[in-house]
């Protein structure tokens, strides 16, 4: 089973994840990391999260594929 890493950032901070996550396949870890992005929008705090984008590596540091914050966000109104 592939082991990823779900690291987000933004040109000034990072959140580096320390705990690599098993996913069966892309697909998983695609679902995977919108859950993430959904938890840290949704968490109570002042952040705003539009220059944010969630990073999948495999253990090796290569990344597998991106999610910006905002494709989950959607569009302001």
């Amino acid at each position: 089973m592939p082991q990823v890493y779900f690291h987000c950032s933004n040109p000034k901070d990072a959140l580096i994840d320390r705990c690599r996550a098993a996913v069966g396949d892309l697909s998983e870890a695609r679902d995977r990391a919108v859950s993430v992005v959904r938890s840290l929008i949704m968490s109570h705090n002042l952040k705003d999260w539009r220059g944010w984008v969630l990073r999948v590596s495999d253990d090796l540091g290569d990344e597998l594929f991106a999610v910006p914050f905002v494709f989950v966000l959607g569009r302001p109104q």
